[in-house]
């Protein structure tokens, strides 16, 4: 068996997605619940979460404060998530791509 770093690097980035689409979530239910700000765990989860997902923010506004931090979240996450998974084939298929066989005719 072969060693093939594009592969391991894909799984890296699948799992950093992962990750980090995980910690979004958490802060939308954190939020949406009214889990206690003053928490220390639920403060930290809700700044990585608002920070992960800053480039999202005012992208819609709702009448609701937490209906519009859920959607744009949860914006934020399918992104990154798309955006991994693209980024894994790519680098799964230039793997595979590198070491094909001819085949014999």
């Amino acid at each position: 068996m072969s060693f093939a770093p594009g592969l391991t690097l894909a799984r890296v980035i699948r799992i950093v997605a992962g990750i980090v689409a995980a910690v979004i979530l958490l802060a939308i239910l954190l939020i949406v619940l009214d889990a206690n700000p003053a928490n220390t765990i639920v403060s930290h989860i809700r700044d990585w979460g608002g920070t992960l997902s800053e480039p999202f923010h005012g992208i819609f506004k709702l009448s609701s404060h937490k209906g519009t931090i859920a959607l744009n979240y949860g914006l934020a996450i399918i992104v990154y998530l798309v955006v991994a998974g693209i980024c894994a084939r790519l680098l799964a298929a230039t793997t595979f791509a590198g070491g094909r066989r001819a085949l014999p005719y």
